[in-house]
């Protein structure tokens, strides 16, 4: 079970930043991006039989202090996202989507969810650039960054592919990766996962859902 839920996620979200729903289409043909992997679950997003184990990995924050994905996620529940500030598209629909559907959540079940952007791109996304465009979102929202090889580290078990850079025309370049965000538990295991288009009422249902879980 844990292998069909996780090509029908990884085939569905390598797109990252060039037309995710393309290759969602082209992966999975017929099939639906937005398909749980547990319909008895009663979350909208890809419910997770065998949850993922959230790594021990040490980055840093925007405030430039070593932040553990284990130790320093301290709420009941923790959302995971993968991307960078240059992003042309998904990334920031994404990131629209989550603070969308955080702003439609009571303010005590906010409170018990931390929501972490981890930069595919840190050649680039130093930590004022971060916050910068993460306070564009929500101020509560916080950015990590570090060596690409230990993001790389962090995105594996939870079943985000990092592609890396591929050139532009124009000179720069764009970072392939998973656009899925990550729900995470009290026990440091992912245990939902929503791909990029996601409604956000539902993705405001399944987060109030897993905080009442987790709490």
């Amino acid at each position: 079970m844990r292998w069909i839920v996780g090509v029908l996620v990884a085939g569905a979200l390598v797109a990252g930043c060039t037309s995710g729903e393309e290759t969602a289409e082209a992966d999975n043909p017929g099939g639906a991006v937005h398909q749980g992997g547990n319909d008895d679950d009663g979350y909208h997003g890809v419910g997770l039989p065998e949850p993922y184990e959230v790594p021990s990995i040490q980055l840093t924050d925007t405030a430039g202090e070593p932040f553990d994905l284990v130790a320093d996620t301290t709420e009941p529940v923790t959302l995971v996202f993968f991307g960078y500030t240059n992003c042309p598209d998904i990334c920031n629909l994404v990131m629209a989507d989550i603070a969308s559907a955080m702003s439609r959540l009571e303010e005590d079940v906010a409170g018990d969810v931390q929501m972490l952007f981890i930069t595919s791109d840190p050649a680039r996304d130093t930590a004022p650039v971060i916050r910068d465009y993460l306070d564009r979102f929500d101020p509560s929202f916080e950015g990590l960054t570090g060596p690409l090889g230990r993001i790389e580290e962090a995105a594996e078990p939870l079943g985000v592919h990092i592609e890396g850079t591929k050139r532009l025309p124009s000179g720069g370049y764009e970072v392939g990766h998973g656009s899925q965000v990550i729900g995470i538990g009290e026990d440091d295991k992912a245990l939902v996962v929503w791909t990029e288009g996601t409604p956000v009422d539902d993705l405001a249902a399944d987060i109030d859902r897993l905080v009442e879980q987790q709490s």
